[in-house]
């Protein structure tokens, strides 16, 4: 069992990792809305590219947006601060039980 636990472990780490990367992609991608960035250059159409399809979803589905400002980037951090704290926390218990 301790195979079990030893993977759930890496597993937790690795989702908990990649969430805490794109959740920085996020709020570079805020941070720099705010000036008017030259939408060929490569770095802009990379946090574009990776971005949009999550925040056109939340835009969508709960259109928020007081005085142009947009909380999309807001609810999109809070969501993976939630996934961090259930998913994460959940895999690393469990593995933890299972002995790994």
């Amino acid at each position: 069992m301790f195979v079990i636990g030893n993977f759930l472990t890496a597993v937790a780490k690795i989702i908990d990792i990649a969430l805490t990367l794109y959740m920085w992609i996020i709020i570079a991608r805020a941070v720099i809305s705010w000036v008017n960035p030259d939408p060929y250059n490569p770095i802009i159409r990379f946090l574009n590219a990776v971005t949009e399809p999550v925040l056109y979803q939340i835009r969508r589905r709960i259109p928020i947006s007081f005085g142009g400002i947009d909380f999309s980037p807001i609810i999109v951090i809070l969501v993976i601060i939630f996934i961090q704290s259930f998913l994460v926390q959940s895999l690393a218990e469990m593995a933890i039980r299972m002995g790994g």
